[in-house]
């Protein structure tokens, strides 16, 4: 078999391994794999590629991992009760400084508190999401 089929074959096995994990596990020798294809197709050296392929493979993981992982970790996505935040909604039951009140946004109604008396047909703005709670403020009529 030719050198160059079995680092293809290699390069797939682990393509098929980090899309079914999608951890950044094995994305490091994919791209020392295919480093590692395109030499085969120059030297004939079986051992010198596998080297190429683990070199460069940790050389990979050890630099890239870190940062990865940091940005795609910031990169939060908003779940659908997150994207509340920010909209802006009415009062159906006065909020008192210590007693909920309840409040309708985006066709839903929750309950609601807010660090100051809020009567009820105000405008708020929701602020943030705690349990199944809002916090909220109030909005501009």
């Amino acid at each position: 078999m030719e050198q160059w089929l079995v680092w293809l074959t290699i390069v797939i096995l682990l393509t098929l391994i980090e899309l079914a994990t999608v951890n950044l596990t094995t994305i490091w020798f994919v791209l020392s794999g295919i480093i590692a294809l395109i030499i085969s197709l120059f030297i004939d050296n079986y051992i010198l590629q596998f080297g190429i392929f683990v070199i460069l493979g940790v050389i990979l993981l050890i630099t890239t991992k870190p940062f990865l992982t940091k940005f795609i970790k910031s990169q939060k996505v908003k779940t659908n009760i997150d994207r509340i935040v920010g909209m802006t909604g009415v009062v159906t039951e006065a909020i008192g400084k210590n007693k909920d009140g309840e409040v309708k946004v985006d066709g839903k109604r929750w309950t609601a508190y807010a660090s100051g008396p809020i009567k009820k047909d105000e405008i708020v703005k929701v602020l943030e999401i705690k349990g199944v709670k809002i916090k909220v403020e109030k909005g501009e009529d």
